[in-house]
């Protein structure tokens, strides 16, 4: 059994995570083996993110006064939660993937950006497009406009030049 230090050593910590965190996504995780459970770790880490197992009652008291209050508060049975201060879209990709192949680990619940989402949010999340994608597309589309006006601006001279140049030909510019 623990010592009261060490508990409450472990709420402050918890109590840190939540108020770090940006993204978190709560689930639960009945009659995982312990290999099942080793690559879910796994799988969060490559995704950028850390993994916890936490009490029910110990993560509503952590919760309290941190924007994972509203989630926090109606938890039953075994909880885990993965959160990320980074990409909340790769880690909502990762464990979704996972849980396509290990249909005991189940969501709960999940805050991405201060904002509490259900189970269908995580989904949809998981569904966009990574943030790397999102930024190439962007710059794509400002860089294609730039190159569509320098093509536009070159065009017009180019123009006048081929007009001027027939002009000669024909002889209907005089000298």
């Amino acid at each position: 059994m623990k010592k009261k230090s060490d508990k409450e050593k472990d709420l402050e910590a918890l109590k840190k995570d939540f108020e770090n965190a940006q993204n978190i996504f709560v689930a639960g995780f009945e009659k995982l083996t312990v290999d099942q459970d080793f690559e879910l770790r796994k799988t969060v880490r490559g995704a950028g993110g850390k993994y916890k197992v936490v009490k029910n009652n110990l993560a509503e008291k952590a919760s309290q006064g941190t924007p994972a209050e509203p989630i926090m508060g109606s938890l039953a049975g075994m909880t885990s939660m993965a959160y990320t201060d980074k990409d909340p879209v790769a880690l909502a990709k990762a464990l979704t993937a996972y849980a396509k192949s290990n249909p005991t680990f189940t969501f709960k619940a999940g805050i991405v950006e201060g904002r509490v989402i259900d189970v269908k949010s995580i989904q949809a999340l998981a569904s966009l497009p990574a943030r790397e994608e999102i930024l190439a597309k962007v710059l794509f589309l400002i860089q294609a406009s730039a190159q569509r006006l320098v093509t536009a601006i070159s065009g017009v001279g180019r123009n006048v030049a081929v007009v001027i140049d027939q002009g000669v030909k024909e002889n209907k510019f005089s000298q």
